[in-house]
């Protein structure tokens, strides 16, 4: 395909870039798979016509995913578990942290993985490669209904939106087997939709998550491929603070990271008056 991609956004609003050629394009058994030539965004990943990432602005997303909560729990994470995430941009920053011995991915969908792994190899870069990962084609849902509990220091859903195979990554069962597989210090962490395109479900996944996990703190930055501009995170922990950056771990990430800082990371945790009030907070 050459030409323009569009992608529509609850039939009001749609994002255009120019594509010069499709490196891949297939139908899994989950969602049609494309990755695209873009003079403006480099290779970009689609899935079932919704744009998931690119060479060029990924770097703001995956490591608003991972660092946050990597640096502030209690204690380093040794054992994560990312669900979702076929791209490889997770995993890469979770390696990152020299302290993490093990980290599980679960991504339903091989050919994501693989059509990632060959079209957009800077995304994963030498993560496939490491002997720290421990790869898994799966449903994620059903390996954390089946985890054992208190295993992990760390869960990060890196799902796509609430639709197809990403529905369940949104559902209230899954986010209380994701809190009972914690260990007592961990955290969990996930991408949550845009407050101004998916205002419903920000709000409504805002709330579901604050029944389950005694701690809920929404955070905000910029991923600009995505229709909004603004995109939001969300921390949860049994305890903790998301704002107990431990210095050393992020000096550590700082020297290699494009976007994330300490300051990046206390200023993404300020909420906005319009999102706090609806919040009560």
């Amino acid at each position: 395909m050459a030409g323009w991609y569009e992608e529509e956004f609850n039939q009001k609003f749609r994002v255009a870039f120019r594509v010069e050629r499709t490196l891949f394009s297939g139908q899994s058994e989950y969602q049609r798979v494309e990755i695209l030539q873009s003079p403006q965004w480099g290779r970009v990943l689609v899935l079932d016509g919704m744009l998931m990432t690119s060479e060029v602005d990924e770097f703001f997303y995956h490591e608003m995913l991972v660092h946050p909560a990597m640096i502030s729990l209690p204690q380093a994470a040794q054992n994560v578990l990312v669900i979702g995430g076929g791209d490889g941009g997770t995993i890469r920053e979770v390696l990152k942290h020299s302290s993490v011995q093990k980290v599980t991915l679960v991504e339903i969908d091989g050919m994501v993985i693989d059509a990632c792994k060959e079209h957009l190899p800077a995304l994963g870069s030498s993560a496939w490669k490491d002997p720290r990962l421990d790869l898994q084609v799966g449903d994620g849902v059903a390996f954390v209904a089946n985890a054992k509990a208190e295993h992990y220091d760390l869960v990060l859903l890196d799902g796509t939106d609430p639709v197809g195979p990403g529905e369940g990554l949104f559902g209230r069962e899954f986010f209380a087997n994701c809190k009972r597989i914690l260990k007592a210090h961990g955290a969990f962490a996930m991408q949550s939709e845009s407050p101004l395109l998916f205002e419903k479900v920000f709000f409504e996944t805002q709330s579901v998550l604050s029944e389950i996990f005694e701690r809920v703190q929404p955070y905000l930055g910029p991923v600009p491929l995505y229709g909004s501009g603004t995109w939001s995170w969300t921390w949860c922990a049994k305890q903790g603070d998301p704002l107990a950056i431990v210095d050393e771990r992020a000096a550590a990430i700082e020297k290699g990271a494009r976007y994330y800082n300490r300051g990046i990371h206390r200023g993404a945790f300020s909420i906005p008056n319009f999102i706090a009030e609806r919040l009560k907070r």
